[in-house]
């Protein structure tokens, strides 16, 4: 029995196929477009108009630390929360503001160069940078954020924490499954 032919492998990793000479330029961009642009828009927005609405409407209609009980351990409960998750750092109002700031910047940045990554990209990044601008427009307006989702053994969050949790799932699906589809399978 004769031995199969050994296989040689093709990598062109920064070389053009002689290996030798420089690849000057990607095969395609991964800058966002308009398109992905008008998709994050209208993401981001849509979570701060909805987030905006409920924190307006639990305001208005239950007094500070009223509650009103909805379904099993879920309630409606109006609390003010000055500092980050689980009141963290509530003394720091100024210092969340300008880095909360700063990570909407970073994320808009980040999709400006990398917004044809992924297809998901819009999405996730909408959510998180409307949740994130939600919360800055209340920290801002306010001095803190409104709360009402109350779950009775988690602390009381609202729509803006969730969609950016939402984001952060999203975006981590997304590298975790594109990370598994891309390795070679021998």
């Amino acid at each position: 029995m004769s031995e199969p032919a050994p296989r040689t492998l093709d990598v062109r990793v920064g070389s053009s196929t002689d290996a030798l000479t420089p690849v000057s330029s990607a095969e395609r961009q991964l800058g966002a477009r308009t398109a992905q642009w008008i998709e994050l828009a209208a993401v981001a927005l849509a979570a701060v108009a909805a987030d905006q609405l409920t924190k307006l409407i639990v305001s208005s209609q239950l007094n500070l630390d009223e509650s009103l009980h909805v379904i099993g351990p879920f309630s409606i409960h109006h609390v003010q929360n000055s500092g980050i998750a689980f009141g963290l750092f509530a003394s720091a109002t100024v210092a969340v503001t300008a880095l909360t700031a700063f990570a909407v910047g970073w994320m808009l940045l980040f999709f400006a160069r990398s917004g044809a990554r992924h297809p998901v990209l819009p999405v996730a990044l909408g959510l998180l940078i409307g949740g994130s601008t939600s919360n800055l427009i209340d920290r801002v307006r306010l001095g803190h954020v409104t709360d009402f989702l109350d779950l009775r053994w988690w602390p009381a969050f609202n729509l803006a924490d969730s969609f950016i949790v939402i984001g952060v799932g999203i975006l981590f699906l997304a590298l975790l499954l594109g990370d598994t589809s891309r390795r070679p399978r021998f």
